[in-house]
């Protein structure tokens, strides 16, 4: 059974559908192959396109944008000037907003939140109770998920996983294969400087704020008794 509406000054065009209860209003634009289905929202300005698809109970508001393929569902909410592109998932409970992207092939779901103008891209994952924001970057096959925050001008890329109650912040990056589950497993001992364990718990790096190995010779010794007063 279908019960959709189009209402205020909304716009459907092209070839886009929507059915079932779903709704578009406001000034919202929906086109090209677009979907909008169940009990589906897309309101205020935001505008969806190319053959993104909007269904479930997800909203789509604010002057967000979905378009490509990407496909927002669930309980998620994209608002603000959030963009979502490419083969990106949103579902769940998450939630995109501020001027956050997600393109790629990158899924953020569970109960995650990623905002102001944070990115995750390429594959990388963000899921469970985890928050990425400020101009965070999450890329690669990285994951980051449980409690952790990802925030400031941090990166984590490649195959890393931050987890647990971790916070990476500043401008630290993890990559690699690194893994850090807990607020135990890395340290920021200066405000461009991180350490950080890998999976195999005797291994450490440490990384200046462009990502490039330091080695300890070249720590003062505040920095080298932070150092070993945590690693040890």
């Amino acid at each position: 059974m279908n019960n959709p509406r189009v209402t205020e000054n909304a716009q459907v065009s092209g070839d886009a559908l929507v059915f079932g209860y779903a709704q578009v209003s406001g000034d919202a634009r929906v086109s090209g192959n677009a979907r909008v289905y169940g009990d589906a929202q897309v309101y205020g300005n935001a505008w969806v396109s190319g053959n993104a698809q909007i269904f479930g109970n997800a909203r789509v508001c604010g002057y967000a944008r979905v378009d490509g393929d990407a496909q927002v569902s669930g309980d998620a909410l994209v608002f603000g000037y959030a963009q979502i592109s490419g083969d990106a998932r949103v579902g769940g409970n998450a939630r995109v907003d501020g001027n956050a992207q997600v393109f790629g092939n990158a899924r953020v779901f569970g109960n995650a939140r990623v905002s102001g103008r944070a990115w995750v891209d390429e594959c990388a994952q963000v899921y469970g109770d985890a928050r990425v924001f400020g101009n965070a970057r999450v890329s690669g096959d990285a994951q980051v998920s449980g409690d952790a925050r990802v925030y400031g001008y941090a990166q984590i890329s490649g195959d890393a996983r931050v987890g647990g109650n971790a916070w990476v912040s500043g401008n630290a990056w993890v990559g690699g294969e690194a893994e850090i589950n807990s607020d135990k497993d890395w340290r920021l001992i200066a405000p461009d400087l991180t350490v950080y364990r890998s999976r195999c718990a005797e291994r450490y790096e440490i990384r200046n704020g462009e990502g490039e190995l330091v080695s300890l010779e070249t720590l003062s010794e505040v920095q080298l008794a932070e150092f070993f007063d945590w690693f040890i």
